[in-house]
């Protein structure tokens, strides 16, 4: 039998794992309450009330558990959380990452201000904001909105803790087919069989 012909009969599926969203992953994008406080005093936005955030989702899973408890069984209550937790972290995270984007073309429109050859980059008309200040303005405005999900998140992954007795971790699809099994190989073998 030639290599050819063998290589084409064994080919593998590849399935590549698709790697959770970890709260370290936000905490890494997320502006933390010192940040967000520096946010809002620079732009004059609201403070927010990072550990109230925190504990009001905190306590409304812990609630909605104490309220489900009776219906779901301890698995099934760990899978539910499990998803709720993870959504909130997703989210986080993406917030994070806008925020971060924003952070850049904020910097990059306000380097280009520091041109005094470009005239597309000088300050608006009288009355008007360039267009630096409004990326400048936006990334803040992402900055808290990454924070207040960030402290959301912060929240329902201790609740999680509190219900199940164990640390959150993100859920991590299993390989596919990692390996023929021995039905699946029998199976190529009768196929082979019939020609």
């Amino acid at each position: 039998m030639s290599s050819s012909n063998r290589s084409t009969k064994t080919k593998a599926r590849v399935v590549q794992l698709r790697k959770g969203t970890t709260l370290e992953m936000v905490r890494l994008c997320c502006p933390d309450a010192n940040q967000a406080a520096l946010i809002s005093e620079s732009f004059g936005l609201a403070v927010l009330d990072s550990d109230g955030i925190r504990d009001f989702h905190e306590r409304t899973l812990i609630d909605s558990a104490d309220t489900l408890s009776d219906g779901l069984s301890d698995k099934a209550m760990q899978i539910h959380l499990q998803r709720i937790v993870g959504s909130h972290v997703g989210s986080a995270y993406g917030a994070g990452q806008f925020y971060s984007k924003a952070v850049t073309e904020a910097k990059d429109a306000t380097a280009r201000l520091a041109n005094d050859m470009r005239d597309e980059d000088r300050d608006g008309p009288v009355g008007f904001d360039s267009a630096a200040q409004r990326k400048r303005e936006f990334a803040a405005d992402m900055g808290i909105q990454a924070h207040a999900l960030r402290m959301a998140a912060e929240g329902v992954v201790a609740a999680y803790e509190h219900i199940v007795g164990e640390s959150w971790k993100p859920y991590e699809r299993q390989a596919e087919n990692p390996g023929q099994t021995v039905s699946r190989q029998a199976a190529d073998l009768q196929i082979a069989a019939l020609g």
